[in-house]
């Protein structure tokens, strides 16, 4: 896995509901995971989108940004 990125929730188009969104570097503009297919994990049924995205990144030192 590549160094360490940010990671945030958004909203995305309407949506009530954040989406995780990422960047690998600070300076870098936030955009949809599923934009990353390197990080990206299928969804579980019934959590925010990206959610298994976000447990795999956590626990590869990414950087939650609130």
């Amino acid at each position: 896995m590549q160094a360490a990125g940010q990671m945030t929730w958004s909203p995305n188009g309407g949506a009530s509901e954040g989406v995780l969104h990422l960047r690998l570097k600070a300076f870098d503009p936030w955009r949809p995971y599923t934009e990353f297919p390197e990080f990206y994990k299928p969804d579980f049924p019934s959590t925010s989108a990206g959610y298994a995205t976000f447990l795999s990144l956590i626990r590869n030192q990414w950087q939650y940004v609130k």
